[in-house]
């Protein structure tokens, strides 16, 4: 990589105009001028972080099937041409290939995942444009931004909540970053950014069709999720939406595309709905899915995995269907462990565990979660019951682990099914919750309460 890149003032090109022929008409631009945008872009230092960052992620390989690891060599090759043409302008996106994920609630997300060359460049753009679009921000937005987090957006909610703001607004942007429209997003960006090869180079990025099937669907609409410059082009759309509820005097938080409002009444609410939906169609171009939205009350509802309890002074908790999710999560992974050994299975399970287990630690309601913790070692002693298959077998294990001979034979015996037996009473005497403690395995419950920021 080192010699991959080149930078500073020596490599610049002499006083000589390159035509750029652009969306708008042709551009004429003098490249010797350092303090430009894409001059900026391209500096040694800022590139150098671009490709650590794009290597520390990892990621799937774009069109080219070029992997991360291979990014290096291909830049000490081809680094001088592109270096060239995207000073010139003339620099245009691959198409982005296109991958599907479930969605923990059902249904697909679609990504477009860029080459390694184009999440490059679209990172080294990230990083000189964010801390210009920064400060334009809303400070009741929360999502993809420095210093800011779900955890801030849900104890705003919270806090919206006990002043007695009691009815949400809640409003789902049908396939948000499908539906972007690009001449509106590029509207806002061209107030803020000078340099138009910067401005060219993103359009070129909305535009660069996807790729499924061998074939190449042209886009016209849409930031697919997959680049690193998708979640700050989100930001600066949708705080023109920002700007209205705060010009409007409501109270609202906004995590990327999920935006709840605030408000003392139903009848207000019902106003606020009516009316930001018309601002959002006409002026952004974007569409209220009007089946997942809603004029409710907060605890019938959920934001960012969070809901919140009906008392005067209302309590975080966590969502029955983000519940249910993670249960949903878990099947598939335990199910893949049965030929494993338990300190295996645990091993896997842990990082999956610990890591949901930060993110909900804002709750003050334990019990579900205490549930939880029954219901993965239930799982657990149903992965060892199989295991154990023949009831000569079960009978031995069950008495290694410390039953004595009849209980242990009238347990294995018993005829009953695999789900039933790891529940009943002998497994959970034989593997008590002790001894899965001493396997490592982590307590969603004992972690949450040891985790700062509890309430």
């Amino acid at each position: 990589m080192g010699q991959g890149i080149q930078g500073g003032a020596g490599q610049y090109p002499a006083e000589t105009e390159v035509r750029v022929e652009a969306d708008a008409g042709a551009h004429s631009w003098t490249n010797a001028e350092p303090n430009t945008l894409m001059e900026q872009v391209l500096e040694r230092p800022n590139l150098m972080r671009a490709y650590q960052r794009v290597v520390s992620n990892k990621g799937a390989a774009g069109i080219d099937q070029m992997p991360v690891t291979a990014l290096k060599g291909h830049l000490q090759q081809h680094w001088p041409t592109l270096r060239e043409r995207l000073l010139a302008g003339d620099y245009h996106p691959q198409p982005v290939r296109r991958v599907s994920i479930p969605k923990p609630q059902g249904g697909e997300r679609v990504l477009g995942i860029p080459t390694v060359q184009d999440r490059l460049i679209q990172q080294a753009l990230h990083q000189v444009l964010s801390p210009m679009l920064e400060p334009t921000f809303s400070d009741h937005s929360y999502g993809f931004r420095p210093g800011r987090s779900a955890h801030q957006a849900v104890k705003a909610m919270q806090r919206h909540i006990n002043d007695g703001h009691r009815w949400v607004v809640d409003l789902d942007l049908a396939q948000f970053f499908d539906r972007v429209n690009h001449d509106v997003l590029m509207g806002l960006l061209a107030r803020r950014i000078t340099d138009r090869r910067i401005l060219i180079l993103i359009r070129r990025y909305l535009q660069a069709g996807m790729l499924e099937g061998g074939l190449v669907s042209p886009r016209r609409e849409g930031t697919p999720q997959g680049g690193p410059l998708s979640p700050l082009l989100s930001n600066v759309l949708l705080t023109e939406l920002d700007r209205e509820l705060e010009r409007r005097g409501h109270r609202f938080c906004r995590y990327a595309d999920d935006c709840n409002i605030y408000v003392s009444s139903k009848r207000a609410g019902e106003r606020v709905m009516v009316s930001i939906t018309h601002f959002l169609e006409t002026r952004l171009r974007l569409t209220v899915n009007t089946a997942k939205s809603a004029v409710d009350r907060p605890w019938r509802r959920s934001f960012l995995g969070y809901s919140v309890s009906w008392h005067k002074q209302v309590r975080l908790r966590i969502a029955p269907k983000s519940l249910k999710a993670f249960m949903t999560k878990l099947r598939p992974l335990l199910k893949r462990s049965r030929g494993q050994s338990l300190p295996t299975t645990i091993r896997n399970l842990n990082p999956v565990l610990r890591g949901w287990a930060n993110y909900y630690r804002l709750t003050a309601s334990k019990r579900p979660v205490q549930a939880l913790d029954g219901w993965i070692r239930r799982r657990l002693r149903l992965i060892l019951w199989q295991q154990w298959k023949r009831p000569r077998t079960r009978a031995r294990c069950l008495m290694r682990l410390g039953l004595p001979a009849p209980r242990a034979w009238m347990g294995a015996t018993n005829g009953r099914g695999p789900w039933w037996n790891s529940g009943a009473s002998h497994m959970n005497a034989a593997l008590p919750k002790r001894v899965f403690n001493g396997l490592s395995l982590v307590s969603l419950l004992d972690t949450m309460t040891r985790l700062p920021g509890q309430p």
